[in-house]
């Protein structure tokens, strides 16, 4: 007989320990991307700040790391120009392709 596992003994998921060169980033970002949820994107955008140092990808966007946290939570919705900063600070940008 096997062992039922409970929800709450599995180890919490963090996707920014898997987020280590530019090649991952960039894919994440494509994955995400083709889902068409801007809420998505900016939790993804958030665990790329926070595998890079959120305090330093702030400074790079020239925002605060409080408003960063916010602006990239599950559920947030920035603002585009949000987006191109913290794009820029990351170090990628989106690019458009014909659908």
């Amino acid at each position: 007989m096997s062992k039922k596992i409970k929800i709450s003994d599995l180890p919490e998921f963090d996707m920014a320990e898997y987020l280590e060169d530019d090649k991952a980033i960039a894919e994440y970002l494509t994955v995400v991307i083709e889902e068409n949820d801007p809420a998505l994107l900016a939790a993804a955008l958030g665990d790329i700040a926070r595998a890079r140092g959120m305090g330093d990808i702030a400074k790079a966007a020239g925002l605060g790391r409080e408003a960063l946290y916010k602006a990239l939570r599950p559920g947030a919705q920035p603002r585009f120009d949000t987006v191109q900063r913290v794009c820029a600070a990351l170090g990628v940008r989106l690019t458009v392709v014909p659908a």
